[in-house]
């Protein structure tokens, strides 16, 4: 038997399958889930893992928990302290006090609602992830209230739920090249103000892509708006 030091097992993590997303890019992912409790993604499940039997009984649940990993961020890239986003990006806390993707094992984990099963396909429908289209996704576990939810819990620098948000100006216009489902969520996008933390520059046009479409936008600080100025369809021709 081979000999393993205290903590280590030897093991090798493989994705069960990818999240498909609106989003393609970092840029104008919500910086939690749940933040946008109503924009649908599609957990695909790899054929090794994708049969109907791994979703039994899982339609008793409301909300399951995604763990997933971080693949845009280069091997061995951890930080001992970050910086985020909640205090401003100037403020260091220890990464364990943080959900940077900066970590020693970059894993994420996301608490969405489950919407539809498709076991035939192998798919989840699921509402309100913060993670980028083609994400691998490690792992699915059901969200158990009587010991997920713990009454009293103390929520550190994040306590507070951020109730700032920026007042959003958009051509009604602009807005209909959008489904009507699409539109809501932009809107609460912008409204959570994508923009780095540190940003504070009024004329700067900032894009993303999103939905198929490429979003521009600007933000003022001192009247506290949002100003959508353009929306382009990407899908060209051919």
């Amino acid at each position: 038997m081979e000999n393993r030091k205290d903590g280590e097992t030897g093991r090798v993590y493989r994705p069960v399958g990818v999240i498909r997303t609106d989003f393609p890019t970092k840029f104008g992912i919500p910086r939690q889930s749940g933040l946008l409790e109503n924009a649908l993604s599609e957990v695909e499940l790899f054929p090794d893992y994708a049969s109907p039997d791994v979703f039994r009984s899982l339609d008793g649940f409301s909300h399951v928990w995604l763990l997933w990993d971080f693949s845009e961020v280069p091997d061995g890239k951890w930080q001992p302290t970050v910086r985020p986003p909640r205090l401003g990006g100037n403020t260091h806390v220890g990464v364990f006090a943080s959900r940077s993707p900066y970590r020693p094992n970059p894993i994420g984990l996301s608490c969405v609602r489950l919407v539809k099963i498709l076991p035939e396909e192998g798919k989840l429908i699921v509402a309100g992830a913060d993670m980028m289209s083609g994400t691998p996704v490690l792992d699915i576990k059901p969200y158990v209230p009587y010991t997920d939810c713990i009454p009293g819990a103390k929520g550190g620098f994040a306590e507070e739920k951020k109730e700032n948000r920026m007042r959003v100006e958009a051509d009604p216009e602009l807005l209909k090249r959008l489904p009507d489902e699409k539109r809501t969520t932009l809107l609460k996008i912008l409204e959570e103000d994508p923009r780095p933390a540190y940003h504070d520059d009024p004329d700067r046009v900032y894009g993303f892509p999103y939905a198929g479409m490429e979003v521009r936008f600007r933000a003022d600080d001192r009247s506290g708006t949002v100003f959508l100025t353009g929306l382009t369809d990407m899908k060209t021709d051919g």
